[in-house]
């Protein structure tokens, strides 16, 4: 450990002086210690008066012994306001690893503060590990298309290859790849500006889903998964198509990549008409998802763990632009409980509001 970081966790380690813990508000803390000090002062005060001493010595002493009881018990008060200054500078210089140290049955103010600097602590770790996870994920993602492409065309320069339908469609497949990239960090763009533009229309569910599902069966390939589709042919709702595609897209995806070869992946869509809302569920037979990562997966750039008959890989962004795309229609994506397997829900509104709209 460097002389730095020692300096830091000598510096953020130190728990300052308990406060009295029996006030929820920092204001009542303050008046109490106040209160308390005068009360000292003046019984000091009186004693020393009525044994005889003299009031320039009495004065001056009691007001030294309540400022010293008052500077004792606010140290108490506000260590963690000082920890937090602390955490602060450690964090202006890189270091997200710092926290501050509260008492957990500190319920006041500066308890509740502490709290949510560490929250937030957190949540800058985060976000600067995704930051370093992106630049390697990129990097790997776009590194492999790129060198294939690479080899095939200089062998086909070459005259090592001839450039036949196969060889290019080789080709086609690893430039799909780019692009497939870059259209996750073109919506990776939109996500952090906070808003994209939809456009509306009314569509049939189900001839909506089949559309999406064709190229899935195409791309999945040779892993005999069985897509099987359950929903009413007569449901309509109404959102932006291309927005909704990408949405529902990445969540067959996700349900095939991680669903061994040869078993079957359900939809299933209805509509909730005392909710005004479509829900579908895409249920991956045979795997489940711990309650704990359930929230998580949907974070940029987090990765389901792959296993047996599973694929691993991937940017880590698709579930978190499918709920992106879900709350632009003012609905969401979550896990839910299924004892067949991972089951996601989508929940969108069956018609979109709008200022100058009113569906009733």
């Amino acid at each position: 450990m460097t002389p730095t970081a020692k300096r830091k966790q000598s510096r953020l380690g130190v728990i300052g002086v308990k406060p009295v813990d029996l006030f929820s508000s920092l204001k009542l803390e303050l008046s109490a210690l106040i209160v308390c000090a005068t009360a000292i002062a003046f019984i000091m005060c009186w004693f020393l008066l009525k044994y005889g001493w003299s009031g320039w010595i009495a004065m001056p002493l009691t007001l030294v012994v309540a400022l010293g009881i008052t500077y004792f018990f606010s140290r108490g008060i506000t260590a963690p306001l000082r920890q937090m200054r602390d955490v602060a500078e450690s964090m202006a210089d890189g270091d997200y690893t710092v926290r501050v140290t509260i008492d957990p049955d500190r319920h006041d103010e500066v308890g509740q503060l502490a709290r949510s600097f560490n929250e937030m602590a957190e949540e800058l770790e985060h976000a600067d590990k995704m930051r370093l996870d992106m630049i390697a994920n990129v990097s790997h993602e776009l590194r492999t298309p790129v060198s294939a492409l690479q080899a095939m065309v200089e062998n086909m320069a070459d005259g090592v290859t001839e450039p036949t339908p196969a060889n290019m469609e080789s080709i086609l497949t690893q430039t799909q790849r780019l692009s497939d990239l870059i259209a996750f960090l073109l919506d990776l763009s939109r996500m952090e500006a906070g808003a994209a533009s939809l456009n509306i229309e009314r569509f049939n569910v189900a001839q909506f889903l089949d559309e999406t599902i064709e190229p899935l069966e195409i791309t999945d390939g040779g892993h005999a998964h069985d897509i099987q589709l359950h929903v009413n042919p007569d449901i309509t709702m109404e959102g932006d198509q291309d927005r909704l595609r990408q949405l529902f897209t990445n969540i067959i995806a996700n349900a095939l990549k991680h669903s061994p070869d040869g078993t079957t992946v359900l939809i299933d869509a209805h509509e909730d008409a005392n909710n005004g809302t479509i829900v579908t569920n895409v249920v991956n037979f045979g795997s489940q998802i711990p309650p704990e990562d359930r929230s998580a997966i949907f974070r940029r750039f987090v990765k389901g763990k792959s296993g047996p008959g599973t694929e691993s890989g991937g940017t880590g962004l698709g579930l978190s632009i499918a709920r992106w795309a879900a709350q632009l229609h003012g609905g969401n994506v979550k896990v839910v409980d299924d004892d067949r397997g991972a089951d996601f829900e989508i929940t969108l509104p069956k018609y979109h509001i709008s200022e100058d709209r009113n569906p009733a």
